[in-house]
């Protein structure tokens, strides 16, 4: 797998100074959970799942949640489960025929015994599987969820993570949410190899309360998520060697609607922008990609991702392939932030102290910077570094047009 990879090779050379590098299933867990990315999910249920799976590889989607819980209805779940057995063992031919890489593929389940259950299951079809999602995952749940993907780890010889999503009202409710937070960081603590990132479950955090945010609000903008947020974060993020990658909460909007408010896309870092097209191929003005991001309801997205960002968060949970090019396309590190991270691991290796940055618009202290240096070089390795010259908008442009 690689980031961008679906792009033509001088597309890639024209918009990276660093090219992402590839990485596999078998990947060291840090990569992994910074590659994840705009992670789509879909429900198991789906008749044609093994080709939306080839199609969506050859697009750029990276990783991919299959749906057993909230994706579909109970009456579903049987169903769903036999059709995601009989897709996966269709599509595991194709990947083992071929050089062509498959997405990091998770199950979600409704309960622990469905992840013994499908990993015996699935036979051969396991070598797609990356791990679990563990839905509504609380200090109570928690420990039966983790016994049994030890068990199907043991089971299959296979390599498998668990990707748990904090969601309960345990936790939006501020009189259980401390309590709630760590037990969650004690249970997870003694899983740590198996624990690939923390999920947010923002829609049942918001359902606890009746609230719903609207296209033109991002997460950060209904108090009570963003208090949350923040509260996960700062128990389970931490940089000093005891937290985890968390992603960031879905997105739920895709086209169709009419706005209520104006786009918050500004036009300036579009105009002149276009794609950087190969020979003989479509070239869209910067105008015209962002009518194209405005249409498609991307302009909030984009929004929230920058504010996923400074909040700590990494990734994003995606329900429409049109989200996935937005999110990554603004993973990749721009030329000014590599310069801040390897100037600030040098100052610091020479000792620390301050400096001022290469853009000369800033002060780098080396030694409060040094963890946020060092996420920054992790993501460049699989997202890339964008040449000087390359905006985000034209990173989007390629994604969405190339």
């Amino acid at each position: 797998m690689r980031h961008f990879g679906h792009l033509a090779e001088d597309v890639r050379g024209r918009l990276f100074l660093e090219q992402p590098r590839p990485f596999t299933a078998r990947s060291e867990p840090a990569v992994l959970s910074t590659a994840l990315g705009g992670t789509l999910y879909s429900p198991a249920t789906r008749p044609a799942l093994a080709a939306d799976i080839r199609k969506l590889a050859g697009r750029g989607v990276v990783s991919m949640v299959l749906c057993l819980e909230d994706a579909i209805a109970d009456h579903e779940v049987d169903a769903g489960e036999r059709n995601l057995v009989e897709q996966l063992n269709d599509l595991v031919k194709d990947f083992t025929d071929c050089a062509q890489s498959h997405p990091l593929l998770f199950i979600r389940v409704r309960a622990a015994a469905q992840i013994l259950d499908l990993a015996e299951r699935l036979g051969p079809a396991v070598e797609l599987l990356s791990g679990f999602v563990l839905p509504k995952f609380t200090p109570a749940n928690g420990g039966e969820y983790l016994a049994a993907l030890t068990a199907a780890e043991a089971a299959t010889g296979r390599r498998l993570f668990a990707m748990p999503v904090l969601e309960s009202p345990e936790l939006a409710h501020l009189e259980t949410r401390r309590e709630q937070l760590l037990g969650i960081a004690e249970l997870l603590a003694g899983h740590r190899e198996r624990v690939l990132a923390v999920r947010l479950g923002v829609t049942d955090l918001c359902s606890a309360y009746g609230l719903r945010r609207s296209p033109d609000l991002t997460a950060y903008d209904v108090a009570l998520v963003a208090a949350v947020v923040g509260d996960v974060v700062n128990v389970l993020g931490r940089a000093d060697g005891t937290g985890y990658t968390v992603t960031g909460p879905v997105w739920e909007y895709f086209p169709v609607q009419e706005r209520m408010f104006k786009p918050q896309l500004r036009r300036t870092p579009f105009t002149g922008a276009s794609v950087p097209a190969a020979a003989g191929a479509f070239r869209a003005s910067g105008e015209e990609v962002r009518r194209r991001i405005i249409e498609h309801d991307l302009d909030g997205l984009i929004r929230e991702v920058e504010l996923d960002r400074a909040n700590g968060l990494l990734g994003k949970t995606c329900i429409h392939p049109s989200h996935v090019p937005a999110v990554h396309a603004l993973s990749v590190v721009t030329h000014e932030e590599y310069c801040d991270a390897r100037d600030i691991l040098r100052q610091e290796q020479d000792g620390g102290g301050v400096l001022r940055s290469a853009y000369t618009n800033k002060m780098n202290e080396a030694r409060p910077h040094r963890a946020w240096a060092e996420r920054v070089l992790l993501r460049a390795e699989v997202f890339g570094v964008a040449r000087e010259d390359v905006s985000f908008a034209e990173l989007l442009s390629a994604c969405l047009c190339g």
